[in-house]
């Protein structure tokens, strides 16, 4: 008997996910619950579960491949010496069959490759996805033959056997379009495409085509180069931080409050309740009740852009709960757990909360749903003595607020000189959704509950 190990489908936004390390190998028995592989998703790097008891017969998905969810990666069976070589033959089951399937019937085969309607994405088996990639094909240009018209690694070859042979021609052709691998490789080498000879199909230019064209480093260069693929996690932060460069109009706006009281009572906190909450409460903690509290005053900052139901354009939502995003440092790279339902918690129920997808998130052991669903988020670099910064927005969140280091500085009190705990605060807004008077009112009561914290209570 043969068990599909699939890719599971680790929350609603996860499309594919990197198959980062397997834990099992090629023969060892297995039981339900044992642990398999982990994988890593544009959130966290989880782990996955046997489903079924065994031995690991066959890992079809290597350490290290992107794949999309529900991917058969792997086959359990009951005996160790189960055989196998039939796998993917007709009677199988359709997931069974990723190479091996017979053709559609006729009236079917004109029909385009099958997709999610949800999502716009193709189905197609790995090796498929591979051969295409390697051969500069579309995949929507391709006609599937596999179960429910998925499209196996033939049809490819299959396509690109079918496409025309270029012939010289007296009058110089256009320039062949690139990959879009090949197109980023080439912008990030600076290499001229035009200058560049395809190999795929119909001379398609390629990456490995681009990267022959490209200069190469002098040879001690190249053998100091660090390189690190911007893939999983630090591919998706680029992407998201590119978007909201790109996307939003920001605005930012810096204000320095007098935090003395603050800091005495957060030393109070910390002095006599540390052992009965079993932390000591911290700034974040402390300016998260606040941010949240103002949110709650000026709810057009709790607010996001998004795209109108009937298709005209775009609508502004205001959102009926606070859910605060508060960003933290990792090994993987910086990650927001949402605080959902801020505007509701006391400063002891914020900050256990706050602690546990802090361990999550450092742990890569985020849960799908930790990382999503914030209306808006606080950064705070004080801790890194930095004065003052302008972080971007959190898309498609309209505001986000940075927090500097306090510091004692000398201020003027009326007629004398004192020296007062100072704390630098940056707000950046989307100009599309809010305008700067009442950004400015809401960072204003930002700093009021910071200099008089006591304004909190009741």
């Amino acid at each position: 008997m043969i068990t599909e190990v699939i890719l599971p489908k680790l929350g609603q936004t996860m499309e594919d996910g990197v198959l980062v390390e397997w834990i099992k190998q090629e023969g060892d028995p297995v039981s339900r619950g044992d642990l398999l592989f982990t994988v890593e998703s544009d959130k966290a790097t989880l782990d996955v579960e046997a489903t079924a008891r065994g031995f690991l017969r066959k890992v079809l998905v290597p350490a290290g491949e992107t794949v999309p969810v529900l991917t058969v990666v792997a086959l359990i069976t009951r005996e160790a010496d189960e055989d196998i070589s039939d796998y993917g033959a007709p009677g199988r089951g359709s997931a069974a069959q990723p190479e091996d399937a017979g053709p559609r019937p006729a009236d079917a085969a004109a029909e385009p490759p099958p997709s999610d309607p949800g999502t716009g994405r193709i189905f197609a088996s790995p090796r498929a996805r591979k051969t295409a990639r390697e051969k500069g094909v579309e995949l929507e240009m391709v006609t599937g033959t596999g179960p429910n018209g998925r499209i196996v690694e033939k049809d490819v070859l299959q396509h690109v056997a079918s496409q025309p042979i270029a012939t010289p021609m007296a009058k110089a052709a256009p320039p062949a379009k690139a990959t879009p691998m090949a197109a980023k490789t080439a912008a990030a080498a600076g290499v001229d495409l035009a200058q560049v000879t395809g190999t795929g199909v119909s001379g398609r230019i390629m990456r490995a085509d681009v990267q022959a064209a490209a200069p190469l480093p002098h040879p001690a260069e190249a053998s100091a180069v660090e390189r690190q693929p911007m893939t999983g996690l630090r591919g998706i932060i680029a992407q998201r931080m590119s978007a909201s460069h790109a996307e939003t109009a920001p605005v930012t706006l810096v204000t320095e409050a007098d935090a003395t009281e603050l800091v005495k009572v957060r030393d109070g906190l910390k002095a006599t309740v540390s052992e009965e909450w079993g932390f000591a409460p911290g700034y974040n903690d402390l300016l998260g009740l606040i941010v949240a509290r103002a949110l709650g005053e000026f709810p057009y900052m709790n607010a996001r852009l998004s795209h109108s139901v009937s298709g005209e354009g775009a609508e502004i939502e205001r959102l009926p709960a606070v859910n605060l995003g508060i960003a933290v440092d990792t090994d993987r790279g910086l990650l927001v757990p949402v605080i959902r339902g801020a505007g509701s918690k006391g400063l002891r129920a914020l900050g256990t909360e706050f602690r546990t997808l802090m361990e999550r998130a450092r742990a890569g052991k985020s849960l799908p749903d930790d990382l999503t669903g914030g209306t808006f988020t606080i950064t705070n670099l004080g801790m890194y003595d930095i004065d003052a910064f302008t972080p971007l927005i959190n898309l498609p969140e309209a505001a986000i607020l940075g927090a500097g280091r306090i510091q004692p500085k000398p201020v003027v009190r009326g007629d004398e000189i004192v020296v007062r705990q100072m704390w630098t605060l940056s707000l950046v807004f989307d100009h599309r959704l809010v305008d700067g008077a009442p950004a400015a009112r809401f960072l204003q009561r930002v700093k009021q509950l910071v200099e008089n914290p006591y304004l909190m209570v009741g």
